[in-house]
């Protein structure tokens, strides 16, 4: 019944339509009526009455009908004409031309020959009708609008009066919705100064931004410069960062390539386009030598890391990718990226954790991998902090289990992602990955000593030993890759600053001198990947992070890039060091110096020497201390890690704790 009576009621663009049939009936003839009045003067009494005039008031009404049924096939009382255009506009131009021949030909040949004029006037003021009464609906409202939201538009500043500003430029024109409006143009060019691009004035070179943005109360910076150098964009951003302006940037030169660029494209300006540096390089010929028709694993593929580690290497065409996480969901996002970028590619997503001793058997048996990427791990150092036993379950004895698993199961080369909180640990998230590296030097030594059958079988399930076990046979190459933060990554500042700042603050830093490295995701994975290609077993590869960054520096600079002023619309608070953190961050022990690789930027630490044998029965009792959730962990850990300093970030409480397990000062 509701369907049926919403089906017999008039809506309103009925009624609409029929008081435009009603107009258009009257507008018809009064275009002629006026194109006879003209041609007499605009003298009624002038005209004809038996000639012109009584012709014209007998076909009137015959008229009137037909342009009526004209406008209803061409459909002119359907459109939406808030939203009319060039469509809509053919169609009335077709109807206007359509409905003068039947009056030319109508009138003329049932009533007789009427002046020139008539017909061409006629015609002209027919049109003018037709199409205004539809068209003014449309501008009537837009200047309404226009007037609601002058206040509302945001002033843009454009950089770059290239080919991809121009193409901004062009489809910004169909964005209205978006209350952009465009101001100037910012080109270093020189010979484009005081001309004009689209019709916006190009007003000078980087130098002018800071007085243009106040001369023309920009809100906005778009820039749109992706062939500029990693250094006149670091100089370009470092300036508009600086007007308080929201800034947009277009990245990289791939949009210029394809010729698509839109306003799509233009994304939040990034916090490293601020690093100005080249990205890194890395010999991508030895990478795809090594990966090429090999079976791959990586666990943890779902992380940040672990995620970019799958897609560099399904660019290298390897036999068999098999990606291994505990998390199904970033496994399931990384498995549907790849086959949509990869089609060809043949990929295993398993989920599983690396604390299972025996599922890591059933995939090393199954699938045989040639190379292992362990980026499986806990990273968070204030969770790993009130929950130790989990960063040594996960991380030692994961690391441990997979590494077993790979030894026995016949893998080339297993690399191990590391990080430089392992250097001089403050807290145990670090420890606990210097303890993986120790790992990892254990089994390098076993396997060229030939003594991997006297390693422990940590495993916490009876009847799981393997027999039979001929250290003969093992050639597995261990290292380990060592780098400092991400940019982005999952644990990142980063995010967790943008989220804050989305928020309207405070945005929260630690300490105003705490400093970390940085490197982009993408570059430290390609960093990894190279250094796994010159390991010849047992090292710990360093990669150079470049300068460290302040964080208050980069959370203010995140706030500038907002468009915000620090402490002015965004405050920044200090909430001091958390446990286990440090000011700054250590790449390398001392006592492990240096040696140089192909790639500057890739160093190997040398190995510290420490007993093996005692660190595995300790590794063994640790493992049961952490299954039996034992609070003494962070003292055995102690014991394994010399350089382990519990908290010296500033926990006294904690500090004197440690002193008094260890009896140092």
């Amino acid at each position: 019944m509701s369907g049926r009576k919403r089906q017999n009621r008039i809506e309103h663009w009925q009624v609409i339509a029929a008081l435009l049939a009603v107009y258009d009936a009257v507008a018809v003839n009064l275009s002629y009526f006026l194109a006879l009045w003209f041609r007499f003067d605009c003298m009624f009494s002038e005209i004809p009455r038996e000639q012109y005039l009584e012709p014209f008031l007998k076909f009137a009404p015959i008229y009137a009908v037909v342009c009526v049924l004209v406008f209803l096939v061409l459909r002119l009382y359907n459109s939406i004409w808030r939203f009319a255009s060039f469509h809509e506009l053919m169609r009335v131009v077709t109807a206007s031309v359509f409905c003068s021949i039947l009056q030319i030909v109508g009138i003329t040949v049932l009533f007789g020959r009427m002046p020139l004029s008539y017909y061409i006037i006629g015609m002209f003021i027919q049109f003018l009708l037709v199409l205004g009464v539809r068209f003014s609906y449309r501008f009537v409202l837009l200047e309404r609008g226009k007037r609601d939201k002058s206040r509302a538009y945001q002033r843009v500043m454009l950089i770059g009066a290239g080919e991809a500003g121009q193409n901004i430029l062009r489809d910004a024109s169909g964005l209205r919705r978006q209350n952009l409006k465009f101001c100037c143009i910012i080109d270093d060019n020189p010979n484009k100064w005081g001309r004009y691009v689209e019709g916006l004035p190009v007003v000078g070179g980087r130098e002018d931004i800071l007085h243009s943005v106040q001369k023309y109360r920009i809100d906005k910076i778009f820039v749109a410069i992706p062939s500029a150098s990693p250094e006149d964009m670091r100089d370009i951003l470092n300036i508009c960062k600086e007007t308080g302006c929201e800034l947009k940037n277009l990245p990289g030169i791939y949009q210029l390539v394809s010729g698509k660029v839109t306003m799509g494209d233009m994304k939040d300006v990034a916090v490293e386009d601020l690093l100005g540096r080249e990205p890194i390089q890395v010999n991508m010929t030895q990478i795809y030598h090594d990966i090429r028709d090999k079976v791959i694993l990586i666990t943890g593929g779902g992380g940040s890391i672990g995620s970019e580690l799958c897609r560099q290497v399904a660019a290298h065409n390897p036999r068999k990718l098999i990606i291994f996480d505990v998390y199904e969901n970033n496994a399931y996002d990384i498995q549907q990226e790849l086959k949509e970028e990869y089609p060809m590619l043949d990929l295993q997503v398993l989920i599983g954790s690396v604390r299972d001793s025996r599922r890591i058997t059933q995939v090393f048996s199954e699938y045989k991998p040639d190379m292992v990427y362990h980026a499986a791990a806990h990273k968070h150092v204030p969770l790993m902090e009130v929950s130790p036993c989990e960063a040594i379950k996960n991380n030692v004895i994961g690391t441990y289990k997979t590494a077993f698993a790979a030894m026995v199961y016949g893998c080339q080369r297993f690399v191990l992602i590391s990080t430089d909180k392992a250097v001089n640990p403050t807290n145990i998230m670090g420890a606990s990955k210097r303890l993986c590296e120790m790992v990892i030097q254990s089994f390098d030594r076993a396997v060229k000593e030939k003594t991997a059958d006297k390693l422990p079988m940590l495993y916490t399930h009876r009847g799981e030993e393997m027999t039979g076990i001929n250290p003969e046979n093992f050639c597995t190459e261990f290292v380990a890759v060592r780098f400092g933060n991400v940019l982005g990554s999952n644990g990142s500042v980063i995010p967790l600053f943008k989220k804050q700042i989305a928020k309207g603050g405070p945005v929260t830093v630690t300490h105003p001198d705490i400093i970390r490295y940085f490197m982009t995701i993408p570059e430290a994975v390609s960093l990894v990947m190279q250094a796994g290609t010159y390991a010849n077993g047992g090292e710990i590869f360093v990669l150079d992070m470049g300068a460290p960054v302040k964080i208050d520096e980069l959370a203010r600079n995140l706030i500038k890039l907002s468009g915000h002023k620090p402490d002015v619309d965004i405050e920044v608070v200090y909430t001091g060091l958390r446990p286990g953190e440090k000011l700054y961050e250590e790449k390398l022990m001392a006592e492990e110096g240096m040696k140089k690789t192909e790639n500057e930027l890739i160093h190997i630490g040398n190995p510290i020497p420490f007993d093996t044998e005692e660190f595995l029965v300790q590794l063994k009792k640790l493992m049961d201390a952490a299954y039996d959730n034992d609070e003494a962990i962070c003292r055995m850990v102690a014991q394994m890690v010399p350089t382990y300093r519990p908290d010296l970030g500033g926990n006294s409480e904690k500090n004197g704790v440690y002193r008094a397990l260890t009896g140092t000062r």
